[in-house]
Order: C-alpha cells, then structure tokens, then sequence
C-alpha cells in the first residue's frame, strides 16, 4: 500500500526536469574569457585577394571591394562562452520541426527567382525538405535554407529543452572561436589550405556531413568554421539584413572563408548556402 511520502516520492523526477532536456547531446566547445584579434590589415585582404584571383582568374572581389568592411585588426575583450562544436545538422534541426510543427527548410521557386542569385532553382532541390522529411543521407550534413528567424525560433525551442540560453553568436563571438586569440586568417593558421575545408577548391560543390575535416580545427577545437555553409550571427548590418560569416562549399580561393571576412543578408532568405550554430554563456565549469 502506498503512503502519501511514498507517491510524492514518485512523483518527484516529474517535477524536476522534463524527459526532454535529459536526450539531448549538443557538442560544444569552451572559448574562455580574454581578449582575441578581431578584424585584418592591408596585407591580410591583399593575401586574400591574391587567393581568389588564382582561383578564379578574374579580379571581381578585387574590384567590388569584398574585403574592405573589415574591421581593423584590433584586440577585443569578450566573456567566456560556449559555442557549438559544429553548424546545426538535419537531424537535430528535424527534432525542432518535429516537436514545434515549425516550417521545414524549402523554397518555392518564385521566391528562389526573386532572390536573384547565380545558382538555378533546380540545385536548391538536393537541400529541400520534401514532404516535410530531411534530404536521404543528409542528417548529418548542416542544416540550409533557414532563414534569421527560423534559426532565432530553433534557439529559443532549443532553450526551453535544454535549460540553458542558447542564441545565435555575435559577429565577434563566432569570430573569435574560429580564429583563437591571435588573429590567425583560418581557422588551422595563416596559409590556405584547400584539404582542410569542405570548398569548391576540392568538391564535391555540396555540403558534407559536419566534422569532416577534424584538421581543420580552430585553436578552440571549432569545426566547420571556414567553408560547408557560412553561418547567421546575431549582429545587424543594416535593416533586417544580418552578418554571416565562414565562407561556404560554393567558394573557392578562399579569401571569404577567413573568419575575418563578413557580408550580410536579408534576415528572411532561406539561402542553400547559410545554416548557423548557436552559443550559450558559461555559467560554471562544464
């Protein structure tokens, strides 16, 4: 016969913590407090310059300036955070999808054609949610074609699942994990090298499974921080367009994957080129 102690007893892990924030298990890498070199100097963007130029033949980065919003090199002083070993994959963005009923990553292709980009509608349909499912053999590739508030949403579900305050990084946090503390122009160091990103130097002109190129590390053990997708950040460049950052498998050179290197979109496309990670501040010693 139960007692009232014994029933309360009983139920008390139900009170405790939802099942849900007890499956989950998102790899994160500790960036401690201090200070990092953000930004870069003439001779770095000449450096990248050069780079695409061999890679492509032509001088458009060159010309259009690509480079020149870069801050200059200067230190900066950031508190310690934590921040996804890796961008988001499928598989965790379809347990989002599944639990909150949100819209999966697709586009039509009027709105496709609307955002008038070199790549034809037909190469968005490899990255297409069809029938509401993550593309076969893609889980653990990044996720793509999310917009800034789809990955804003993804944060606050992942949030209230896990207890702890995930968001999408600044421009200045997600550089620092991907460069360390000493402004290196990649993540791995200071010369290109195309064997350790996924780029359009190699192929395969997708994106892989996330963690591919565990040599390509930032000195924080960052992964996927140059090349795969570039990533949202939580840092407006104007009205309702955002920095991303990282560079993606459609470039080559690769002067835009520096972490250095920073552009903006409109917070509502949903490109085949951009997914995102997120961070959450540490608060104790795990």
């Amino acid at each position: 016969m139960f007692t009232a102690l014994t029933l309360s007893l009983l139920m008390l892990p139900l009170l405790v913590i939802p099942i849900q924030a007890r499956t989950f298990d998102v790899p994160t890498v500790s960036v401690p407090a201090g200070p990092f070199i953000q930004g870069s100097d003439r001779e770095e963007r000449e450096a990248a310059y050069r780079l695409d130029e061999a890679a492509y033949g032509h001088s458009v980065t060159r010309k259009n300036k690509w480079y020149e919003s870069e801050p200059a090199r200067k230190p900066v002083d950031l508190p310690a955070f934590h921040i996804m070993r890796t961008p988001v994959t499928n598989a965790l963005y379809a347990r989002f999808v599944k639990s909150t009923g949100h819209r999966v990553p697709d586009v039509d292709q009027k709105t496709w054609q609307g955002y008038r980009l070199v790549h034809p509608f037909e190469r968005t349909r490899q990255f297409a949610w069809l029938e509401g499912k993550v593309p076969s053999g893609r889980d653990r590739h990044p996720v793509v074609m999310v917009s800034h508030a789809d990955a804003q949403a993804f944060a606050k579900w992942l949030s209230e699942q896990t207890g702890k305050q995930w968001s999408l990084p600044t421009e200045q946090q997600w550089e620092k994990a991907a460069r360390g503390p000493d402004g290196n122009r990649f993540p791995w160091g200071n010369a290109f090298n195309p064997d350790l990103l996924n780029s359009h130097d190699k192929g395969p002109f997708t994106t892989m499974p996330v963690g591919s190129f565990a040599d390509g590390a930032s000195p924080y053990g960052l992964l996927d921080a140059a090349g795969q997708v570039f990533e949202w950040t939580s840092t407006p460049a104007s009205a309702q367009r955002s920095i991303v950052k990282g560079g993606s498998w459609d470039d080559k050179g690769c002067g835009v994957c520096r972490p250095a290197a920073r552009h903006s979109r409109p917070d509502s496309i949903k490109h085949i080129l951009v997914g995102f990670r997120l961070v959450h501040m540490r608060l104790t010693a795990n």
